[in-house]
């Protein structure tokens, strides 16, 4: 009896469902239309603000760095892009590059746009330190995430650029890597550097007297970046007057044979940033042995409309799946 009592509370229950799904819908109102709709793209869902790591900066023991996730609805476990916004050393809006970012993930990847520490509240290597550190923490959580951990590559623009390719050139050195998940790999199996840094003792090559020397200014966001404020720093200056410093702290500096594989775009009217970096790491890259194509956009500048158009994602995207899913 209590057996049947269930049973018809269970039928009751789905009563509406059944009755619903039995409904016909009638196509004889006015201006009513039947679409078969084609799938061809997968649901794109959002993680905002997701604590990767507390580390501290100058008057903070603890500063919280975020990151955004963006990425298709899937079962499986999917390559993943870092990406690392650009902001002249003074700021990391992770909130950059949105419509590129969104192009990756309608491709299929899991895409996470970090914060990072910047100046004049640290130097470097501490930054670069804080894209290892996102890196290792996607890791570790990959499975929360639907993130292959063994296909991950880096994208950066400006000084983003300059991020994601020192990430890149540095894979397997321990020097860079602190804070937590230490269990987990930093590297990457692929760069794209968009219009970022390659050479900062070069840093205004290619520009006329003028703007080349503004590069060189103790004031310079460049010279925080790397020498710290005279305010906090006894070690304050330019670019210039510690050579050793900026050796250390250059992309190019780190390439060997073992390097993963560069993507690297540059706008021939850039004026923040000499084309002329580009080159010279895509020069290095090449002198290595390591995989580099470098495009240089005509008639771009320091980012712009030229950037978000579709024929910039689809080389990106091309590039990933060469290196990510194969």
């Amino acid at each position: 009896m209590k057996s049947y009592l269930k049973c018809l509370m269970l039928f009751v229950v789905m009563m509406p469902c059944l009755s619903l799904n039995a409904q016909t819908l009638s196509i004889n109102h006015k201006d009513t239309e039947v679409i078969d709709v084609k799938i061809e793209k997968s649901e794109i869902e959002m993680i905002s603000n997701l604590v990767y790591a507390q580390p501290p900066i100058y008057g903070y023991k603890n500063k919280a760095l975020e990151m955004d996730i963006i990425k298709p609805v899937s079962k499986e476990l999917l390559p993943t892009v870092v990406f690392v916004p650009g902001g002249g050393f003074v700021s990391s809006n992770k909130s950059k590059f949105l419509q590129n970012r969104m192009a990756l993930a309608e491709a299929g990847y899991v895409v996470a746009s970090i914060e990072y520490r910047v100046a004049p509240e640290v130097t470097f290597p501490k930054p670069l330190m804080d894209v290892k550190s996102a890196i290792r923490f996607l890791r570790a959580n990959h499975k929360c995430f639907g993130i292959d951990p063994e296909h991950i590559a880096v994208m950066g623009n400006s000084a983003g650029g300059y991020l994601a390719a020192i990430t890149g050139t540095t894979n397997g050195l321990k020097e860079f890597e602190d804070g937590e998940n230490l269990d987990q790999k930093s590297d990457v199996k692929a760069v794209i550097d968009i219009y970022g840094l390659s050479d900062l003792n070069k840093i205004g090559y290619g520009y006329e007297k003028e703007l080349e020397e503004e590069h060189y200014s103790a004031s310079a966001p460049e010279a925080i970046w790397l020498n710290g404020m005279a305010t906090n720093s006894r070690t304050s200056g330019s670019i210039l007057q510690y050579p050793k410093r900026a050796t250390a702290a250059n992309p190019i500096t780190y390439i060997n044979k073992n390097t993963p594989p560069f993507l690297i775009m540059v706008g021939d009217k850039d004026r923040r940033v000499s084309p002329n970096q580009s080159e010279l790491m895509h020069e290095a890259l090449l002198k290595a042995g390591v995989q580099s194509k470098l495009y240089i956009i005509k008639g771009a500048d320091h980012g712009g409309v030229e950037w978000v158009q579709d024929e910039i994602s689809n080389i990106i995207i091309k590039f990933l799946d060469e290196n990510l899913k194969r």
